[in-house]
């Protein structure tokens, strides 16, 4: 049910945008592990001034599953865990306060996630439903009808593992795949109207309007931003 894990090098505190994405990331930050959210929006949350971050990034379509609550409870921010885990939370927090490198605390998380789902059987169906909802121009009454639910039906599980209905979620991932392609964007490798087009959006303008809802910025923002990050030495 992990998609991914990751670490993130801060340093001096700085401010972060999480952009929406459907899943839910579980993060020690160095003093405290919280379960981040964006589904909604953008979320502009606070790094602390430490060494380094680690973060386990559930499958979309699990989060209500592992947490243990409706998605629909959880406003787009970090949550602290021992607010949702209680004494389960404190003990990890315990734990990771002592790692003395990201690959420990990484470790503490994952088995902090394997004893969840020791409790739980997650609802496969949101599962699949994320994933054929990745595809550019799939529709949610032909996603229902593969899974064997009405779209009613389809929202009700969707809603309660990823805290959005399917149309939501939809415009989430497809915001999500045009992330993805920023990169060929800003090296001059494939142009805004290309990947509007190619990603799913009907045409550049509707790609604007998409980028502006979900993360503040325009797509040009978004490209300048990406290649400020990353100009070679």
């Amino acid at each position: 049910m992990i998609e991914s894990a990751w670490t993130g090098r801060v340093g001096s505190s700085r401010p972060l945008r999480v952009f929406p994405d459907g899943c839910v990331d579980l993060v020690w930050d160095g003093r405290a592990l919280a379960a981040v959210t964006s589904v909604r929006g953008v979320l502009r949350h606070d790094l602390p001034a430490v060494d380094w971050t680690v973060g386990l990034r559930l499958r979309c379509g699990v989060g209500g599953a592992v947490l243990g609550l409706p998605m629909t409870d959880l406003t787009a921010s970090a949550t602290p865990l021992r607010e949702l885990w209680a004494a389960r939370a404190r003990r990890a927090e315990s734990r990771l306060a002592e790692c003395a490198t990201p690959a420990e605390a990484r470790s503490v998380l994952e088995a902090l996630v394997a004893e969840r789902l020791r409790d739980v059987e997650p609802d496969r169906l949101p599962i699949e439903a994320a994933r054929a909802l990745r595809a550019p121009g799939a529709r949610t009454d032909r996603v229902a009808a593969a899974l064997g639910v009405s779209e009613r039906g389809l929202r009700r599980h969707v809603r309660h593992e990823v805290g959005v209905g399917p149309k939501e979620l939809q415009r989430v991932l497809r915001f999500h795949r045009f992330l993805k392609r920023i990169e060929g964007v800003a090296r001059e490798h494939a142009s805004l109207a290309g990947v509007a087009a190619d990603v799913g959006y009907a045409d550049q303008s509707h790609l604007g309007r998409e980028c502006r809802r979900l993360s503040g910025a325009s797509p040009g923002a978004l490209v300048r931003s990406w290649a400020g990050r990353n100009v070679p030495d």
